[in-house]
């Protein structure tokens, strides 16, 4: 029945371990395999077991078994936490303590045990990889040969192993020197379901190894370090590619189909102006920085392709051409606004334009002012056509000058309306003759004020026929 006890223990082992098959993308699998020591004395039992935590790392009371005696295999989840199977054989020849400190031994009883846990890793805590603290919980099945302290039955048929399942605890410590290779220690506490099985620390030490990671670009690095796992890449890059092999990842690559410089981010410069071919508007043709590496062959500040006179400097306003002047009166074409007849500066680039003296203005004002026009009409007389002729030839010796010719009425009546469109008619009609003896119409303008602004008393016959008149002025 021995024999038969450690067969199952051993398949169950290899079960475990065989099982380490399948891969999870992100979460390798990981294998410890070292020794064990069993310490039955700390646990609070009957003598000669000594009370909870007495002595609890006094090596003198350990079970160890100098040779592999633990396998444990666990899986990561998520979120820190894994799920693990372990195996355990050694034989115990210490039991405790007699009440005068002297050890108490037994012969070399088997022990065997298979647990299942689930562990916590608390190395985030730390903010490394290499130091990992780590917490478990779970349970298993112990046995142990029976002896004078863990009988379980006296019956010459009855099994020589005395088992029992066990609630579980554990603290441990992992310190990897790699990503794949570290050392774990741990102490578990095993307490029995049964009293025929004692209740006791387990403690050990082993190596361990993390494999199983899948590497799906198949590019050598495993998925969970791989910073691009979808894309084959390079290791000095975290697996990402560098697909035109510039010696800058693709992430950061600005040109990653060119191969380019550093300092450009990755693209080339290939006129060599300084200008990456990305930002250079002319990449063939060497040119400056300020004009998006574009030449400018009269340095005038304008690209050879936007400048109208590529080859004479001018301004950028001027689409790269210089000003002109076309009627040579010293007044540039943009600033001058007469600019194919000279003039002066004084005057925009337009001719002086003469007016009329003030003498002169008074004489025209004198002049309009004898047109007279009946009572009611807007018809002068024939006697104001010399007077007329002779406003027509001031006006015409003043050919850039511009007049106004006003209409004004007496207050006769007491329609303010009708005097309004009267002293209007009367300014037209002025207009008109004006026109048909030779001063050009653009230059006239004609405005009626009513009976607004008499210039003599309305009260007197006299006064009303000197108020129905015209008067010609300068336009200002």
């Amino acid at each position: 029945m021995k024999n038969l006890n450690r067969l199952i223990l051993t398949a169950s082992l290899l079960l475990a371990i065989g099982n380490v098959n399948a891969q999870d993308k992100n979460n390798p699998w990981h294998l410890t395999i070292g020794v064990n020591a069993v310490d039955v004395f700390p646990v609070g039992e009957d003598a000669p077991q000594g009370d909870l935590f007495q002595e609890l790392y006094n090596v003198e009371n350990w079970n160890i078994l100098p040779s592999v005696s633990l396998i444990s295999v666990q899986k990561y989840i998520d979120d820190n936490f894994s799920v693990g199977v372990a195996g355990s054989i050694n034989r115990l020849d210490k039991w405790g303590q007699n009440a005068d400190g002297t050890s108490v031994s037994v012969d070399n009883l088997m022990y065997y045990g298979i647990d299942g846990n689930v562990k916590y890793s608390l190395s985030s805590l730390l903010n490394t990889t290499k130091l990992e603290p780590f917490l478990a919980g779970g349970g298993g099945y112990t046995w142990i040969e029976e002896g004078p302290y863990n009988t379980f039955s006296s019956d010459e048929s009855s099994n020589d192993l005395v088992g029992s399942g066990t609630l579980n605890g554990t603290v441990g410590l992992a310190y990897w020197f790699s990503d794949n290779i570290g050392i774990t220690a741990q102490s578990t506490y095993k307490h029995s379901f049964n009293d025929y099985l004692t209740t006791h620390f387990q403690h050990s030490v082993g190596v361990s190894f993390k494999f199983g990671g899948t590497d799906t670009d198949g590019d050598g690095i495993y998925d969970k370090h791989d910073l691009c796992p979808e894309v084959p890449g390079l290791e000095e890059f975290g697996g990402c590619p560098d697909t035109d092999g510039d010696g800058i990842e693709d992430s950061k690559d600005t040109c990653p189909e060119l191969a380019g410089l550093a300092e450009y981010n990755g693209c080339p410069d290939t006129d060599g102006d300084g200008v990456s071919d990305n930002n250079d508007a002319c990449p063939n043709e060497a040119g400056l920085k300020a004009l998006a590496g574009c030449p400018d062959a009269d340095s005038d500040g304008l690209a050879n392709a936007q400048d109208e006179c590529p080859n004479e400097a001018g301004p950028v306003a001027n689409n790269g051409c210089p000003w002109k002047d076309g009627d040579s009166d010293g007044v540039l074409d943009k600033d001058d606004n007469c600019p194919t007849e000279a003039g002066t500066v004084a005057n925009n680039g337009c001719p002086e334009v003469l007016i009329p003296t003030e003498e002169l203005q008074a004489q025209l004002t004198d002049y309009a002012r004898t047109i007279n026009f009946s009572l009611g009409k807007s018809d002068f007389q024939k006697s104001a056509y010399p007077t007329l002729q002779a406003i027509s030839g001031i006006l015409n010796e003043y050919p850039k000058a511009n007049f106004v010719v006003e209409g004004h009425t007496d207050s006769t009546g007491t329609n303010e309306n009708f005097n309004q469109l009267l002293s209007e008619r009367r300014a037209e009609k002025v207009v008109k003759y004006l026109i048909e003896n030779g001063v050009s119409a653009d230059r006239l303008s004609s405005v009626g004020f009513g009976e607004s602004y008499p210039i003599e008393s309305n009260q007197t016959a006299a006064g009303r026929a000197a108020n129905r008149r015209v008067e010609v002025k300068l336009a200002k």
